[in-house]
């Protein structure tokens, strides 16, 4: 049984930072890469960022410069390091983790994931 447990979300103030991660449980990931979405209320769920099986990365346009993916094989999880935030980030956070091995990092934010994590939520203030 796949499990992708997210962590990290909280209330932060505008120009905060906060460090999500996404703790990948059932089989190993490391041919496999990883995106994080965000969903804002009312809003559809949207890409935020990716990182191939080789470490490539990928970020949304209103990401790029203050987001940073990584991830750690040997742990099996990924984190999304969130810097001068914005009321606008405020979102639910999602991993998700595609159906394919050696997915192009630039397809990670539009092919459809096969396992997606519970959430957690993002809050910053102004």
């Amino acid at each position: 049984q796949v499990q992708l447990v997210e962590s990290g979300g909280g209330l932060v103030q505008a120009g905060g930072s906060l460090r999500l991660s996404c703790a990948a449980s059932g089989r190993t990931f490391r041919t496999y890469g990883m995106g994080w979405f965000r969903q804002a209320p009312g809003k559809e769920r949207e890409f935020v960022a990716a990182i191939s099986w080789s470490a490539t990365t990928y970020y949304a346009d209103s990401v790029k410069g203050r987001f940073t993916i990584s991830r750690d094989n040997a742990k099996n999880t990924v984190y999304l390091h969130m810097n001068s935030l914005k009321p606008e980030d405020t979102a639910v956070y999602y991993c998700g983790v595609p159906g394919s091995a050696y997915t192009p990092v630039q397809d990670l934010g539009v092919v459809p994931m096969a396992y997606w994590g519970q959430g957690t939520q993002v809050t910053v203030s102004s």
